[in-house]
């Protein structure tokens, strides 16, 4: 019962924090192969080259709206290599790309950002990003589908089938369409507004291993993933032979019984304002711990699991050592916990600390103040043991007296004061060598 009420303190504590943002997925879209790397067309790429796609994973009910940087909270992408763009037909933005531009070549292993879509509306249908193990419409990169790139070759590239990369481009393309689309695009960042250039690594200028920007926006109307419930929403395609890395902030709107909010979660954990939660998840490669509550290694900046990470049991308990209740195996002080004589939470004194009750009790006198008649209401482990009590007035003269063998623990007893005046009257209880007292006020 410990265990399950620390659980519930840590995991529902950071899964309020974590809220709408599930996760973060970063897929291994395609890997090049040697008849890839004989398309010079877009620009020299080596076999071994790796396309990530990034996708954020969000509950139902719940839009992304924005991806951004801003002051202490950069969006950063990084490689140990360059970024792949596509010289004459890549996009900074994919939502730019028309459908049949992805036959040519390695224009589909372009570098670029997004909210979800992947090609212009054309011939009423738009694209948007769904990982491959989603996508059930089949495909129409690769293959049969590719017009062979700068060498012709006759079976299309993109045609790699490596285990790494899973279901190969040619079976599920990882795009499918969606009936509302999202509007009101706004860039920032990227592409210069004077010269309508993109300088970044998302552009075929020049070559580049990192963006680094806090003034940074990718903005629309708000979009979903292709299946509302699973609600993965594609952010970025990264195309490298390199290590890849990166920190994204973001904002979602959430539609609560038809109440729509926004929440802003970021990568770092610093500088943090009042509508921003820090998430593991922002940041890639992930930060890998304990992540079972259940353990004292446990933190919530931990994004994934690491083997033998998770070490020590908690054990929840009191660590005071002047309560009747400390235990030198408690690693987790829940002082909440802790018992002391009068002072134990609501809870029956007698059962937490068996030993210590067997010396001590606790006694009332209810009603108090009386008009009439009252009991004395005492507790203990007094059951074999002989008791006594005495009763007497405020002058010190003794009104009742008596001494017998207790035959239970819980004892109620009659103080025949309906007969006596108003004023204070004392009372002495006595179980072995320890006299416990209490004031009586009678009203009349």
């Amino acid at each position: 019962m410990k265990k399950i009420l620390f659980t519930c303190i840590a995991i529902c504590s950071f899964s309020f924090l974590k809220a709408q943002l599930e996760k973060v997925s970063v897929e291994k879209y395609y890997i090049t192969d040697a008849n890839d790397a004989t398309d010079i067309s877009g620009g020299a790429i080596l076999p071994g080259t790796t396309t990530y796609r990034i996708y954020i994973d969000l509950l139902p009910n719940t839009r992304l709206k924005s991806v951004y940087g801003s002051t202490g909270h950069p969006v950063v992408f990084e490689s140990t290599a360059p970024f792949y763009n596509h010289a004459t037909d890549g996009q900074t933005y994919a939502k730019e790309f028309l459908k049949n531009r992805y036959s040519e070549g390695l224009v589909a292993l372009d570098t670029w950002m997004t909210l979800g879509q992947t090609t212009k509306t054309q011939a009423g249908k738009t694209y948007f990003g769904i990982p491959k193990v989603l996508d059930s419409d089949g495909s129409f990169i690769g293959g049969t589908n590719n017009d062979g790139g700068s060498a012709a070759i006759a079976t299309g590239l993109l045609n790699n089938s490596d285990a790494q990369l899973g279901i190969p481009l040619p079976t599920a393309d990882g795009m499918d369409t969606m009936v509302n689309l999202p509007s009101a695009w706004l860039t920032v960042g990227l592409v210069d507004i004077a010269t309508g250039q993109d300088n970044t690594i998302f552009g075929s200028l020049q070559s580049g291993t990192s963006f680094n920007s806090e003034q940074f926006l990718l903005q629309n109307s708000g979009v979903t993933g292709v299946d509302p419930f699973d609600n993965k929403v594609l952010v970025a395609q990264l195309t490298t032979a390199g290590e890849l890395s990166f920190e994204l902030n973001i904002e979602v709107e959430v539609n609560t019984n038809g109440t729509l909010s926004t929440i802003n979660y970021v990568a770092r954990d610093s500088l943090l304002a009042a509508n921003e939660v820090f998430s593991p998840f922002l940041s890639y490669p992930f930060d890998c711990g304990c992540t079972d509550p259940n353990f004292l290694e446990y933190s919530p900046a931990f994004a994934c699991l690491l083997d033998g990470a998770c070490i020590t049991p908690v054990v929840m308990g009191c660590m005071d050592t002047n309560a009747c209740n400390y235990d030198p195996a408690v690693n987790f002080n829940v002082p909440g916990l802790c018992c002391y004589p009068g002072a134990c939470g609501g809870r029956d004194i007698a059962v937490v600390c068996p030993e210590l009750w067997q010396s001590n009790f606790e006694i009332k006198m209810v009603p108090n103040p009386t008009d009439g008649e009252t009991q004395l209401v005492a507790n203990g482990n007094f059951e074999g043991q002989q008791i006594s009590w005495k009763l007497y007035n405020a002058f010190g003269v003794v009104l009742a007296t008596d001494t017998s063998l207790a035959t239970e623990n819980n004892l109620k007893i009659d103080m025949g004061l309906a007969q006596q005046e108003a004023g204070v009257y004392f009372l002495d209880f006595t179980v072995g060598e320890l006299t416990k007292s209490e004031i009586l006020i009678k009203t009349k």
